[in-house]
């Protein structure tokens, strides 16, 4: 799995998990929702994301995701 497929999925199961955790726990985790989707605007214009830093550091493969 390439680091930008894994960029997708760590991302969308952040946002679907602290959905869940805003509904069923505490309106509080939408503000880490709000923060997920933030990082993933910022990374669309600045190429800076610090989870495909760490990802590529543990040597996984740089590939198109599309």
């Amino acid at each position: 799995m390439t680091i930008e497929r894994i960029v997708l999925a760590v991302a969308g199961a952040m946002i679907l998990f602290s959905l869940l955790l805003g509904a069923v726990h505490s309106p509080n985790w939408y503000w880490f929702t709000a923060f997920v989707g933030l990082n993933l605007f910022q990374s669309a214009f600045t190429r800076f994301c610090p989870l495909a830093l760490i990802l590529k550091k543990m040597g996984k493969t740089v590939g198109a995701a599309f």
